[in-house]
């Protein structure tokens, strides 16, 4: 196109283009649900059941004692068993969470994770102790890419593949990722995710595809057949593992993206939108599918018999297995996370129970004896199991190790991996500005790079990866990847031009144009959710920073990386190109392919990505293509290819309808640790970053536990042979100003749970300017060791302490450097979640 278009008819033109249904869909329908199964779709399932194989099950199941059933539907995670207790119990199945790594070595090879997988993988088929021979199997979230292996291909998050709307190229990505994790010992991905997200304010939006489930629907199929292989071809061969489609079903459309929240969409909504992913993954053969955390007008899914067993299993035809999410089965109303037969009821077949699977265990046992839980609704679920298992060949496939890509090192991370990954790169690029043609920019130019993103792989990789939250780690975490300033470095200078990094932006010699990468910082469940699509309400740094070298004359290319559309009027308003970038993964060179041209000028590949989620007018707007009311700043499948001319002003709107959070208080620790704080750990003169889900440092052991959900606790063993502690600090001990977020009469509030009652001091503590210790100054502290005294022991309780406290002891906010401290000289187990500066106007500990 050489003509600039309006937005209307630039909207009109790309809903032709992108062949979209039209089919009107929209956003929430509040009404009761219908609850007729009519409306879902009555599928063929694509793998026609075997007599021989059906044959093979009841056999099986004939011989297996109820112990050994129940067994098959316990899911342990190998954080909490041992080999010995498989060999004891022969448990069906295992996973890894995010960021749990074999023998807790964060930086594991391909042959430790083998290692692992074979050794309970021989006590599985070790009858000695449970008298079964059943193959266990391993399941893992390799969500974009083997996410949990250092080295491993991280390929865009799903909503940068979506803006790429290339079907042949995700089933290419998930053939590799079945690659990768086969090399590992691994025979089970928990993927795809096929949520059709209809508000971008929650944290998951990343992992989905787009807000239109034309998208959803193509890619599932895509991805389940190159994890799986194609039906009565190279189905669950040597090359391929089981996938599993999930969450079922919307949760992409709770109420105000409330992760895990209510949806209340009507049933026909709940089908046309939520469920296309399901048809799409199950037509494609898809041997398990998850149940989804969130609730449907009130009920929880995973104790839904209706969505779970009659429209899943009875009108779309799956004969595989469903399991539960991560506790899931405990947030269901009369359940807790060691006993739940409402859900085994509902339909769940595998019970993800990582921590509370030995009591979980003996509770279902005892319930099938009382007659709570039916021997049918076993034997179904261990068919459902047995049927997969047989299907993917583990009875008769060699062990873990024996396996032909199994320990192969050079598959993780292979250059013709990481070159498919930089394709994605290229083609989930949207290029939303380019005043004055600014891109693609001659190489041989002096080019300054800077934001804190540009030479940042853990950044631009986002939440899952390596660790669950995407947080603590370095380049040196990835290692065979590239930052975004590798590329453009390494094509820059082979041209002849020069690439200057300076992340704050300084530079002694003026250059010939800036590029300043800048965005989200790595998040996952929970964490991501926002309040509105502000980008940084509260941090106006990277704002500033494209401001300066507009006011400097400096032509500049603003590189976006977020896991949702955001409101950054005023950041486009300062930048002459802007690209949003997604979350590209290890593969940053792939920017650099398409913004910078060949020595002649020309551009090397054109911008083909195009927006699949609508991009926010306002910070608060929530806007989805086909809405009755549909009006975004730019429309679904927008996208500027370089034949187009620029469309976006310098003049968009800066103003917002309300303050940015002032006084609405600061979360520190709520279900993981909240940016901009990390966690340290320190045991007399030692101090150390937590960069994993365990660890230990001199007196201290920390891990992550659950209270609610997966990973929202910590929990600290203190063994009294010196002075330790935790704290949440500042990156690099460096001021932060958090008064303007402290509510009136603010408190320190947090959960808490103790094993046993202290017998020495326990400080809380809060420091400012500067790295504290016990004797540094700008350190206020009160001792909680009374109350903790009083509490009963193993129940959450809540403590709060009234910041005066803090106050009077000269804390400054103005200059926290840590905001929560608890430490002692004793020993003591104690368990916290929930830790935030809050309104409390009764402090439960006083410091008088």
């Amino acid at each position: 196109m050489k003509t600039k278009l309006t937005m209307l008819s630039l909207a009109v033109a790309i809903a032709a283009l992108t062949g979209c249904s039209e089919n009107k869909v929209q956003s929430h329908v509040e009404a009761e649900p219908t609850r007729q199964v009519e409306n879902w779709p009555a599928l063929t399932p694509a793998i026609a059941q075997d007599e021989d194989l059906e044959a093979q099950i009841d056999a099986l199941l004939a011989k297996m004692t109820l112990e050994q059933k129940i067994a098959q539907m316990i899911q342990p995670e190998i954080r909490n068993i041992t080999v010995a207790e498989m060999r004891e119990y022969g448990f069906g199945s295992y996973l890894n969470g995010g960021g749990a790594f074999p023998y807790n070595n964060k930086h594991a090879m391909p042959a430790d994770w083998v290692k692992l997988a074979e050794a309970l993988y021989q006590a599985s088929v070790d009858d000695s102790l449970d008298g079964s021979t059943i193959p266990t199997m391993w399941g893992t979230d390799a969500v974009h890419g083997h996410n949990n292996v250092i080295g491993a291909t991280l390929f865009p998050h799903n909503i940068g593949l979506g803006a790429a709307n290339n079907p042949a190229l995700i089933e290419s990505i998930a053939e590799i990722t079945a690659t990768e994790v086969l090399a590992t010992g691994i025979d089970w991905i928990f993927a795809p995710t096929v949520a059709v997200v209809r508000d971008d304010r929650w944290g998951r939006t990343y992992e989905g595809y787009s807000e239109h489930p034309d998208i959803v629907k193509a890619y599932s199929r895509a991805i389940v057949k190159g994890l799986q292989g194609a039906p009565n071809k190279d189905f669950l061969g040597d090359n391929r593992v089981i996938s599993t489609v999930k969450h079922f079903v919307g949760d992409g459309g709770t109420v105000d993206g409330d992760d895990q929240g209510d949806n209340i969409a009507s049933e026909k909504a709940l089908v046309a939108l939520h469920a296309q992913g399901y048809v799409g993954g199950l037509e494609a053969g898809a041997q398990s599918v998850m149940a989804s955390f969130n609730s449907w007008h009130g009920e929880k899914v995973h104790g839904s018999y209706y969505l779970l067993t009659q429209v899943l299993k009875e009108r779309m035809n799956f004969d595989g297995f469903v399991v539960s999410d991560w506790n899931g089965h405990g947030q269901i109303a009369g359940c807790t996370n060691d006993s739940c037969a409402e859900a085994i009821n509902a339909g769940i077949d595998i019970v993800m129970a990582p921590n509370d699977w030995k009591a979980l265990y003996n509770n279902t046992l005892a319930q099938v004896k009382s007659g709570e839980i039916a021997h049918s609704r076993i034997d179904d679920a261990v068919s459902r199991i047995l049927r997969v298992k047989l299907r993917a060949g583990l009875f008769d496939k060699p062990s873990p190790a024996k396996r032909p890509l199994a320990g192969n090192s050079d598959l993780i991370g292979a250059q013709a991996h990481r070159d498919v990954a930089r394709q994605a790169v290229r083609e989930s690029l949207v290029l939303l500005k380019n005043k004055g043609q600014l891109l693609p920019l001659m190489p041989n130019q002096h080019i300054l790079l800077s934001g804190d993103g540009a030479d940042n792989i853990g950044k631009q990789s986002g939440g899952w990866s390596i660790t669950w939250q995407g947080t603590n780690n370095t380049n040196d975490d990835f290692p065979g990847g590239t930052s975004i300033y590798d590329g453009i470095k390494q094509q820059a200078e082979a041209a002849g031009g020069t690439v200057t990094l300076s992340e704050d932006g300084d530079f002694e010699h003026k250059p010939d144009v800036a590029i300043v990468v800048f965005g989200e910082d790595p998040y996952a469940e929970g964490h991501g959710d926002r309040a509105t699509l502000e980008y940084k309400p509260s941090d106006k740094s990277d704002l500033a920073l494209l401001k300066r070298f507009k006011q400097a004359g400096i032509p500049t290319v603003a590189i976006f990386i977020s896991g949702r559309p955001m409101w950054v009027n005023p950041e486009l308003n300062a930048s002459d190109a802007f690209v949003a970038a997604w979350l590209p993964g290890s593969e940053g060179v792939g920017i650099s392919d398409v913004i910078l041209a060949d020595k002649n000028g020309e551009a090397k590949y054109d911008f083909t990505g195009k927006l699949s989620y609508s991009w926010p007018k306002t910070p608060t707007q929530i806007v989805n293509y086909q809405d009755e009311h549909y009006d975004p700043l730019l429309p679904y499948g927008f996208g500027l290819s370089y034949a187009d001319k620029n469309v976006l002003s310098d003049n968009l709107t800066e103003q917002i309808e309300t303050p940015a959070n002032l006084g609405s208080g600061v979360d520190l620790l709520v279900r993981s640790i909240n940016k901009p704080w990390q966690g340290h750990l320190y045991s007399s003169a030692q101090n150390q970053a937590i960069n994993a889900n365990t660890h230990t440092l001199g007196g201290i052991s920390y891990r992550t536990t659950d209270r609610e959900v997966q990973e929202d606790a910590i929990q600290l063993l203190f063994d009294g042979s010196r002075s330790s502690g935790f704290r949440l600090a500042s990156e690099s001990y460096f001021r932060e100003d958090i008064s303007p977020s402290i509510p009136t009469d603010g408190a320190l509030a947090f959960k808490v749970k103790i094993a046993a009652k202290p017998d020495k001091p326990v400080w809380i503590a809060m420091s400012c300017e500067g790295e504290a210790d016990e004797n540094g100054s700008c350190t206020a502290k009160v001792d909680i060791a009374e109350q903790l005294q009083a509490m009963p022991q193993a129940q959450w309780q809540s403590l709060s302490i009234n910041l005066n406290c803090f106050k009077a002891r000269g804390m400054d906010f103005t200059k926290t450097v840590v905001p929560f401290e608890l430490a002692t000289k004793g020993v003591l187990e104690i368990a916290l979640s929930e830790i935030k500066i809050s309104t409390d106007s009764t402090p439960t500990v006083s410091c008088d």
